[in-house]
């Protein structure tokens, strides 16, 4: 089982989010990660927003791993949405995205961004795991899946 720990701070996780698109996405992601890790919001939304017209970072399965390198952050830092209802992201699989963990790491930390997101990868390509996620009808019970606890209200 993987603990996510070290990367996600309970403050930030949301589960049952509406979004309309990918923009709204950014930007509720950046809020989260402002108020979770004292970033500012319009850079990551900024760096996120440059990093998706590399291509999309929808892996495929509703799943999204948004990610992006900044200046004002000392560590790697991620960050949970479960949306409400998928949507269009672009993605590898033309699917709608309802998972995105997005990660900001510093903008000199070239292994540990790429382990990084192997890492969450490995994690979000396993089914039972984000069939875990989708379940979860809180931000805590979300937070308690990614930490490596059980929850009572997670499927």
């Amino acid at each position: 089982m993987n603990d996510f720990s070290d990367l996600v701070a309970a403050k930030a996780v949301k589960a049952g989010v509406t979004a309309t698109g990918k923009k709204q996405v950014f930007q509720l992601l950046s809020e989260i990660a402002a108020n979770a890790y004292g970033v500012a919001a319009s850079d990551v939304v900024e760096r996120l927003t440059e990093r998706e017209r590399l291509g999309s970072t929808g892996f495929g399965a509703g799943i999204a791993i948004p990610h992006a390198k900044l200046d004002s952050i000392e560590q790697v830092r991620g960050a949970v949405l479960l949306l409400a209802e998928p949507v269009a992201f672009d993605a590898v699989d033309d699917m709608p995205v309802d998972v995105i963990f997005m990660l900001l790491s510093p903008s000199d930390s070239g292994a540990e961004h790429l382990k990084t997101l192997a890492r969450v990868s490995r994690f979000l390509r396993n089914e039972a795991q984000v069939k875990r996620l989708r379940g979860a009808k809180s931000d805590d019970a979300l937070h308690v899946i990614l930490t490596g606890g059980e929850a009572r209200d997670a499927a």
